[in-house]
């Protein structure tokens, strides 16, 4: 989260600022959308577990 803040450089007084203008609520999906990928990747990852199939590496 610390990387979607507005921030200034020091030196250079260059601002960064990751919102849009045309969308303001576009940081909260994009939290969102990472949220849920990772929820949906651990529930594949469980039920990958499931089925018993053998580590082909080993």
């Amino acid at each position: 989260m610390d990387q979607y803040r507005v921030s200034a450089d020091a030196r250079s007084g260059i601002v960064n600022d990751p919102n849009r203008e045309d969308d303001p609520e576009y940081i909260v999906r994009l939290v969102g959308q990472v949220v849920t990928v990772s929820v949906e990747t651990v529930r594949l990852v469980r039920e990958l577990a499931g089925l018993g199939i053998e580590n082909a590496a080993s």
